[in-house]
């Protein structure tokens, strides 16, 4: 039923009365055969006019029972049957004059039966559409149609008078929501991981890890704007907790966890602004995203590989989530989509922070946008076939690490030297909605520059994973295998000959992610690293956790 004006039922009697004066006068100007049959036809109209009269919802709400009290419930009235009286006379008013199309076609289906409200809705569909067609002077609404609507209204009266009543209601309610809503542009979208995480085994110092658990949260709040339907404007405030565990107990980057404050970081209660961008179109094909803080490759580009949940759904750790080279890529700048269909092409350019204290929101040299550290690349995704994607990527960065591998695989953040990197990486995945596995890995290549004063080196790494996710369980539920190398130094000159890792150690992580419900999942999981620091005098590290992530 459409809205009304609590005005608008006050005028249907008014409206019906004036028809049948318009009726009285047609049939007055007729020839008659005597008085006394004119007399009873004006007493008989006149009756009518009084019993619609009555019917008026002021007439209603004033004095008398209310008609609500003279209602029964609904699972205690009788349906109206397509053989009651009723129904053939709306039936009748609907085929006369169109006013019940709701169906597809445009016709009333005269086959079921009704509840006496439905029955009520069309009956007011069909006084709305003949008070046009009398506004408008129209000669198709006969007497014998008048007085059929002024039965109906008698005969559900009460129905008429609760739909009225649950308009305004309605009516209150909405104008309540207008004035209370928190944004006609922004909508708040949440996160919140709770983890309960412990390493055990041999860290990168010959020393065990200390086996303790640790309980932590990763709470994410994002408001998402957007001013025209087609742009984002994202503001994200975040909290984190667990503190890295690569910083005082695994010592090493090997096995970090997603969801942690991040690398060589302690977690505090404390929310920080952690995104800020603003993306839109241009033209069809292309996006372009402005980010002024903490922005990552993900968030104008795909990662392609199927486990990339961002910590919060998928694998758990920082490897397993996407491949190490996207982690050069880092901070505040802009990136942009050109999305052809089987192909597209991503450009991007990040400037951040580092651990000797250079700054993008810097204007000192060796600070800012253009004169600090960066990362740059240049992605081309194929898409042969539904489902497929097959990446190349390229990044050129300044002082940046991939965040994962060994203590020699992370210069920058390990050992602090200052580097120039060139890093090239093949990427692939294959989902569809209709198959239950998921299929993901890549390959990549690192060849680092120490740019310190009085140093001169390279040094080349290597990293490797395949992944495999079986749907299982609920809808979205699955179980996940990462099964990889993290970057390992394979060869170094120069300043750094020597410093490359002597073994190769294996991360192994494995994952259940139990959807128990459309907002909550839970996923216990496990990263093994055989030979952690790719050094096989360490004993065998693992790490467990259980993840318990919240949407809403």
């Amino acid at each position: 039923m459409s809205k009304k004006s609590p005005y608008f039922w006050l005028t249907k009697p008014a409206i019906v009365s004036a028809s049948l004066l318009l009726a009285t006068s047609a049939i007055a100007s007729e020839p008659v055969s005597g008085s006394g049959s004119a007399t009873n036809e004006n007493a008989s109209i006149n009756s009518i006019l009084n019993q619609v009269e009555e019917y008026n919802p002021i007439n209603l709400s004033q004095g008398g029972d209310d008609p609500l009290q003279r209602v029964n419930s609904v699972n205690q009235l009788r349906d109206v049957r397509p053989t009651d009286w009723a129904y053939t006379a709306l039936q009748n008013l609907a085929e006369r004059h169109g006013c019940l199309l709701a169906y597809p076609n445009g016709e009333y289906r005269g086959n079921r039966a009704m509840t006496r409200y439905e029955f009520a809705a069309g009956l007011d569909a069909c006084l709305e559409q003949i008070q046009r067609q009398l506004a408008n002077l129209d000669t198709g609404v006969s007497r014998s149609d008048l007085e059929a609507l002024q039965r109906l209204q008698e005969e559900f009266a009460g129905e008429l008078t609760v739909l009225r009543r649950r308009v305004d209601a309605l009516e209150v309610r909405t104008a309540e929501l207008e004035a209370n809503q928190f944004s006609t542009t922004t909508k708040l979208f949440g996160e919140s991981i709770f983890a309960l995480v412990a390493a055990d085994g041999g860290s990168a110092t010959n020393a065990d890890a200390n086996g303790e658990f640790a309980l932590g949260t990763r709470t994410r709040l994002n408001f998402d704007t957007s001013f025209s339907g087609q742009d984002l404007l994202r503001t994200r405030l975040q909290v984190a907790t667990l503190d890295s565990f690569a910083q005082n107990n695994t010592f090493t980057p090997e096995g970090d966890l997603m969801f942690n404050a991040g690398l060589d970081q302690d977690g505090d209660t404390s929310f920080r602004l952690s995104s800020l961008l603003y993306s839109t179109n241009l033209g069809d094909k292309t996006r372009i995203a402005f980010i002024a803080n903490a922005g990552a490759v993900n968030d104008f580009a795909s990662t392609v590989v199927p486990m990339d949940g961002d910590g919060g759904s998928g694998a758990v750790s920082r490897f397993g989530t996407r491949p190490p080279i996207y982690n050069l890529v880092s901070g505040s700048g802009v990136g942009l989509t050109y999305d052809a269909g089987k192909a597209e092409l991503s450009l991007g350019y990040l400037a951040g922070n580092d651990n000797l204290g250079r700054s993008v929101g810097s204007p000192l040299p060796q600070n800012g946008l253009f004169d600090g550290p960066y990362g740059a690349i240049a992605q081309l995704v194929f898409k042969p076939v539904d489902g497929l994607k097959v990446g190349l990527t390229y990044v050129n960065a300044y002082n940046k690490d991939t965040q994962t591998g060994s203590i020699f695989a992370t210069p920058v953040s390990s050992i602090g030297f200052t580097t120039s990197t060139n890093a090239y990486g093949l990427q692939f995945g294959y989902e569809t909605a209709d198959m239950p596995v998921k299929l993901g890995g890549w390959l990549g290549y690192t060849d680092s520059n120490i740019k310190d004063s009085g140093l001169d080196g390279d040094m080349a790494a290597w990293n490797w994973a395949v992944t495999l996710g079986v749907d299982a369980g609920p809808p979205g539920s699955q179980l996940g295998l990462i099964v990889g190398m993290e970057p390992k130094v394979t060869s170094s000159d120069g300043a750094l000959a020597g410093l490359e890792d002597s073994d190769t150690s294996l991360h192994i992580e494995g994952f259940y992610e139990y959807q128990l419900s459309n907002n909550i999942s839970v996923t216990p999981a496990f990263v093994w690293l055989t030979a952690p620091d790719h050094n096989s005098n360490n004993d065998d590290l693992v790490i467990g956790t259980l993840r318990t992530t919240f949407r809403f």
